[in-house]
């Protein structure tokens, strides 16, 4: 398979950049093809323009998002990696959805709405908070993102959602310990969802 790391964190040295790269590295080893782009490292632009709205004509993506369409087209998932802003993703990792998922690559207009265009792909997230693991999920915040963010916009583009992993009580203080448990759960949960039939 082809993986899209879409990493959104903006410290390099970050438990999120962690994730990714480790992420990426167990996948190669299992054989995946990995494509990571840390939007940060970008300057990946988040800002929707006038001009790239629908309009009944269709739309005009620019430049910068035809080139990020391409680099993406041909793979068979997406992995979000990114931590919890206010119970929310990164405006970044939000911009991104609006400008490189909208029409022409995510969905077209369709009779009476819209129709999927990434249909048999795959979304798969891991989030992180500084927040308990226990009380992002207890609280409801975990099911609310994922209800506006990864349910729709699977719905909208015809993604299948694997699992949305969240890894709490991030903190700048967190053991070694705790940061390689962390890591070999993510590595677990990727071996359950991509280990090749009968391997």
């Amino acid at each position: 398979m082809k993986h899209a790391i879409i990493l959104a964190h903006p410290r390099s040295g970050s438990f999120c950049a962690t994730l990714a790269k480790t992420c990426a590295d167990h996948l190669r080893a299992g054989g995946h093809e990995v494509v990571v782009r840390d939007l940060y490292a970008l300057d990946f632009d988040p800002r929707l323009k006038a001009e790239e709205l629908p309009m009944a004509n269709g739309a005009r993506p620019a430049a910068d998002i035809v080139m990020e369409r391409e680099l993406v087209a041909d793979v068979d998932g997406f992995i979000f990696v990114y931590p919890f802003w206010f119970n929310a993703p990164p405006a970044i990792l939000k911009g991104y959805v609006d400008r490189v998922f909208s029409m022409g690559f995510g969905y077209a207009p369709g009779l009476g709405g819209t129709e999927s265009l990434l249909d048999g792909k795959t979304l798969l997230s891991f989030s992180t908070s500084g927040a308990p693991e226990d009380w992002v999920k207890d609280t409801g915040a975990l099911k609310a993102l994922m209800t506006v963010f990864d349910l729709h916009l699977a719905g909208v583009c015809g993604l299948r959602v694997l699992d949305h992993c969240h890894f709490g009580s991030i903190v700048s203080n967190m053991t070694d310990e705790s940061r390689d448990e962390l890591l070999d759960r993510m590595r677990s949960s990727l071996d359950d969802l991509f280990a090749p039939a009968g391997g």
